[in-house]
């Protein structure tokens, strides 16, 4: 499981460092793709297997479904840690997510988010915790 965040940097070549406590999960080479709310989404090739089998098992007649599972799919690239510890972000990942130079990297369970370090302060500044909190029941969750 991922957990915890970290701040590095996109240097001018689009090269950003992973951490080390994550590369012991993701392995040498892992997948990035286009994820929700303007940031990018990083999986175990296992994981991304199984929610990759899950869009392709959407009905192709449905529109949203087409929708859904070209976003990240189309989107997705596998990418491979070189000696230093980096991966090379593509231009279209990082102008998607607007990543510059400071990003955050987001342990979040089965996969990682990497945010530009000012949407990253934003997402945080307005997301109103005892609102969502008061919603997680509805989806089986308590504290």
């Amino acid at each position: 499981m991922f957990m915890n965040q970290y701040n590095h940097t996109v240097d001018a070549k689009g090269r950003l460092i992973i951490p080390s406590e994550f590369r012991e999960i993701l392995g040498e080479r892992f997948v990035v793709t286009k994820g929700l709310d303007g940031c990018l989404f990083v999986y175990a090739n296992e994981d991304w297997n199984i929610f990759a089998q899950k869009l392709t098992a959407l009905p192709l007649t449905n529109d949203d479904a087409r929708d859904f599972a070209r976003f990240f799919l189309a989107g997705a690239i596998t990418v491979e840690v070189d000696k230093q510890g980096r991966i090379l972000l593509p231009s279209t990942l990082r102008d998607f997510a607007d990543l510059k130079k400071d990003v955050v990297l987001a342990g979040v369970g089965s996969r990682i988010e990497l945010w530009s370090k000012e949407a990253w302060d934003e997402k945080n500044r307005t997301t109103d915790i005892k609102k969502i909190t008061a919603g997680m029941s509805g989806l089986g969750l308590t504290i």
